[in-house]
């Protein structure tokens, strides 16, 4: 169980490098969908089969569709990208370091909040006890969420309609 934990982490954290430092966009968002499976592969140890099928439907298959809808949108070119000056990338270096250096320190400094565990005998995997409780006690930020979904896939279909003139 050990080493497909070092296995996943080791997989998790080589295509997150692999798609921070791929200069072509779509194989960028290819490492993206195996660094999402590699994450639900992780879920998949904790016991969480929910949490684990949600996070592929979800991220692995939505945003990444979005995500390379976007890409092929944009028609990325390296002939029209002009490159940064030292002073921007220098600027961002030092923006990273300093986020770096926060959350170390947070890291650092934080303490586990419950000191006991306390079993209830109650199974939040189930689907059943999910939807009863995201459908009583949490309907109105469901709703919420819903709606907010709905009006930015409208948003995005207004955005990348183009414009008839006529003439």
């Amino acid at each position: 169980m050990i080493t497909l934990f070092y296995i996943l982490s080791a997989i998790t954290l080589g295509t997150a490098l692999l798609t921070i430092l791929s200069k072509n966009p779509i194989h960028s968002a290819i490492y993206l969908v195996l660094c999402f499976f590699s994450i639900a592969g992780h879920y998949l140890m904790f016991n969480a089969q929910f949490l684990a099928i949600v996070h592929i439907i979800v991220y692995s298959g939505a945003i990444m569709i979005l995500m390379l809808f976007t890409i092929m949108l944009m028609n990325l070119n390296k002939e029209d990208e002009k490159n940064k000056n030292l002073l921007s990338r220098l600027a961002a270096v030092g923006a990273f370091g300093l986020l770096a250096l926060v959350l170390l320190a947070a890291f650092i400094k934080s303490r586990p909040v419950i000191t006991q565990y306390e079993n209830s005998g109650q199974d939040y995997q189930s689907i059943k006890v999910l939807g009863k409780v995201l459908l009583n006690h949490y309907m109105v930020p469901f709703e919420f969420a819903s709606i907010l979904l709905l009006v930015s896939m409208i948003g995005a279909v207004l955005l990348s309609k183009k414009e008839h003139i006529n003439s």
